[in-house]
Order: structure tokens, then C-alpha cells, then sequence
């Protein structure tokens, strides 16, 4: 089966980790999973609702955006991905300020958290992630799942901005859905 524009980017590739480890890191601040190795918890479940469906979001959007008629609407179902990634960033930037943990400047988490190597080697290695990409567990250690999280939602934060910088260029010169149906119509017209 052909798979869909989307999954070859970079861009959407990167959301699927993401999602998978929030949902993980998540549960492990929760009272309600004690075989998880633990962290401290969430604020309350509400936020752990939220950071979930945050990250759902953020990946999510890129494939509905891409399944638009319209440029324009793919332009601004990005932008909700990334908004989206904004606001999970600034819930793993709230956990550490409130459990103490420190924010690890981004060479630093490349450069001690491994997980963060092994995940951009699969997403490299495949032109579209297999079904079960076999993405390494999230890290044990309350700082280094924190600063991958941190890290990783940087990274597709850039990735979605130039996105939507490329959508937007290509919006500016071959026009938007509605404007090439008006171009149709104008033409049809014109046959009579």
C-alpha cells in the first residue's frame, strides 16, 4: 500500500516519538501506575490529560493539514501542530521548574541522552517509519526523560516552522484553492 506524502517528512516522522513518549512519561508521574518505574507526579490528571492530547495533536494535525483541498488550510492545521508542541514544551518546562530539575542546553542532552541518537537513526534510516519503529524506552532518570522531551519538541518546533515557511512560499506563487476554482470558472465561462 502507497503511503501518504506526509509520512515522508521529517517533520511528521519526529511527532510519532514524541507522542509515544508523553503518553510514557505521563503514566510514570502518575499515582495510578505503580509498576512504572516512577517520577514525580503531574500537578494533577488534568495536566496529564493535556500534555497527552498535546501531543496527539501536534502529531496529528500534519496529516489531516496535508489531506486539505486547500494550501491555506494545510498552512494553518501545521500552525496548530505547532502550537500545540508549543504548549507541551512549556508543561515539561513547568515539571522541571517545579520538581528541580535542570534544563540541559541541547548539545548537552545529544550529547549524554542516547536515546536521542538512536531515535534520529531511525528516522533517517526509513523513507516513512515502519508500523512498530521500535523507538528506544524513555529513560529512566526524571532529567534525562525531561531534556529528551525538551529537546525532541525543539526539534520539531524548527521542523514545523520551516514547514510552514515552504507551504506558505509555495501558497505565494501557485495561489490557493480558491483562487484556482475561480481560474476554472473564469475559464469555463469564457468557452461560451
Amino acid at each position: 500500500m502507497a503511503k501518504a506524502s506526509y509520512e515522508y517528512l521529517l517533520t511528521y516522522k519526529i511527532t510519532v516519538p514524541i507522542y509515544d513518549y508523553t503518553v510514557e512519561f505521563c503514566d510514570r508521574c502518575s499515582p495510578y501506575r505503580p509498576n512504572l518505574p516512577h517520577f514525580p507526579y503531574l500537578s494533577s490528571p488534568r495536566t496529564h490529560d493535556q500534555m497527552v492530547q498535546a501531543a496527539r495533536s501536534g502529531m496529528t494535525n500534519i496529516p489531516e493539514g496535508s489531506k486539505q483541498n486547500s494550501l491555506g488550510g494545510y498552512i494553518k492545521l501545521a500552525g496548530v501542530s505547532r502550537g500545540s508542541y508549543e504548549e507541551l514544551l512549556k508543561d515539561f518546562l513547568s515539571y522541571a521548574r517545579q520538581h528541580q530539575i535542570p534544563i540541559w542546553p541541547k548539545e548537552k542532552s545529544i550529547g549524554e541522552i542516547r536515546e536521542i541518537r538512536m531515535i534520529w537513526e531511525i528516522l533517517r534510516s526509513n523513507p516513512t517509519l515502519p508500523d512498530s519503529p521500535n523507538f528506544p524506552h524513555l529513560p529512566n532518570l526524571p532529567d534525562q526523560a525531561v531534556n529528551l522531551m525538551i529537546t525532541l519538541i525543539n526539534q520539531a518546533n524548527y521542523l514545523t516552522d520551516k514547514l510552514i515557511k515552504s507551504l506558505e512560499e509555495k501558497h505565494t506563487k501557485e495561489g490557493g484553492f480558491n483562487e484556482k476554482l475561480l481560474k476554472k470558472r473564469l475559464d469555463y465561462r469564457k468557452s461560451f
